[in-house]
């Protein structure tokens, strides 16, 4: 074999393990890869297996279930049973005496609206806590009427700030008593919620006697509106917030025993948002008991001479201002279930404040269902009668229970 032979022999053998090379390496290629981390426990998948009776039985009751939703009916008249009650806050009183009658039971009591007697469903005795709201005039006029009384020792608003002082400091007792403060001139101002830390109540009686009324008007109105159902009002002074309105909510709202309002004021109202028949209602819907000491009546008998029979261009009141003030007293005290003290020397306010805590101490708290619904704003005529010696005959002569005369339904727009 000669060198060009062996040269053509060496290219063909190089051309054939070259194309033997790149077949075994696109076979390689071409077959499927395994992963290069393998998934599961390493055993074989099981093969689908028949469904139990079990579970045959649950797919036919969702079915079902599926059916019954796509057919339902929807019902517009459902029927909603309202339990209206009506509760009534008494105290018995010996005509005669004026001793206050504690020690009787549910036995001892009638409840008659519209002359009607109703069955008394719910009953509690007394010596209960109390939780009260204490609203004071806090005016430029009450200023100007503390002065008669207080001369020039010490400040005129000293008159209405006294008596709140007084009772806070001494009739609300922790844990279970609670009161809040709000002081009214051209508009309300809750000081403090309710609270009975001596602290809170420490700092609320320093505010009122360190500060000077900064207005003359007096919106009486209002500020009772505030007390008894709540509203938009100037945040609580001594929380300090940084917002300047707060929802405030009124004694009618609150869950407790036995509530009252304690109104520390002259009376006289200058030019409140509501009128006085609307205040009125608010107060025969309500149903919280109103204590009043009514304050301006040193400065009445003192000056009664000099003033004019209607208001004055300066503004001061005229006679007729001051008598409507007290008739306006006397009516909230009647129709609320309350009573009203016609304050003259400041020496009468601890007897006051006495009374007015044990009136409230020894409320007996009654309520009956309502067997028919109620119109709302129209009133009912409401009595409760009691026989203390439990005779079966009610002592009307001898003894009276003190409440409440009218049952009243709120309207919807009373809160507006």
């Amino acid at each position: 074999m000669n060198i060009t032979q062996q040269r053509s022999f060496l290219v063909a053998a190089f051309l054939m393990l070259s194309l033997f090379a790149g077949t075994a390496e696109l076979a390689a290629q071409s077959r499927p890869q395994r992963p290069d981390q393998r998934t599961g426990d390493g055993k074989r998948n099981q093969r689908p297996t028949p469904k139990t009776e079990e579970e045959l039985r649950k797919e036919a009751e969702e079915k079902e279930l599926q059916e019954a939703e796509r057919n339902a009916v929807v019902e517009d008249d459902i029927v909603k049973i309202e339990t209206n009650v009506v509760n009534v806050d008494a105290v018995v009183m010996n005509k005669r005496t004026g001793q206050i009658i504690t020690g009787l039971t549910r036995e001892n009591f009638g409840i008659f609206e519209n002359g009607v007697r109703k069955d008394i469903a719910s009953f509690s005795t007394p010596e209960q806590p109390i939780t009260v709201t204490l609203v004071l005039e806090y005016s430029k006029w009450s200023e100007v009427f503390g002065r008669a009384s207080g001369g020039r020792f010490e400040p005129g608003h000293y008159e209405t700030v006294r008596p709140v002082a007084q009772f806070i400091s001494r009739f609300i007792k922790p844990p279970d008593d609670y009161a809040s403060v709000i002081a009214f001139d051209m508009r309300p101002t809750p000081i403090t919620d309710f609270t009975n830390d001596p602290g809170r109540i420490r700092q609320t009686i320093d505010l009122l006697l360190r500060n000077q009324p900064a207005f003359r008007e007096n919106n009486l109105f209002d500020a009772m509106k505030l007390a008894l159902v709540g509203g938009e009002a100037d945040s609580i002074v001594l929380e300090r917030s940084e917002s300047r309105k707060m929802d405030y909510m009124g004694m009618q709202d609150v869950q407790a025993r036995r509530r009252a309002i304690i109104l520390v004021a002259s009376g006289i109202d200058t030019f409140s948002k509501i009128n006085y028949s609307q205040i009125r209602r608010i107060i025969q819907e309500a149903g919280v008991p109103i204590y009043i000491i009514s304050t301006g009546n040193m400065f009445f008998k003192r000056f009664e001479s000099q003033l004019g029979a209607t208001d004055s261009i300066t503004g001061m009141p005229g006679r007729l201002t001051f008598m409507q003030a007290q008739n306006a007293m006397n009516t909230f005290a009647k129709e609320s279930g309350g009573m009203h003290f016609q304050m003259t020397f400041p020496s009468e306010v601890p007897g006051y404040l006495q009374s007015i805590d044990s009136l409230l101490r020894s409320q007996y708290n009654l309520a009956y269902d309502l067997d028919e619904k109620h119109e709302p704003g129209k009133r009912y005529k409401l009595e409760v009668k009691v026989d203390v010696d439990g005779d079966g005959n009610f002592d009307d002569k001898q003894f009276e229970v003190r409440h409440r005369p009218f049952v009243t339904i709120e309207k919807a727009n009373t809160k507006k």
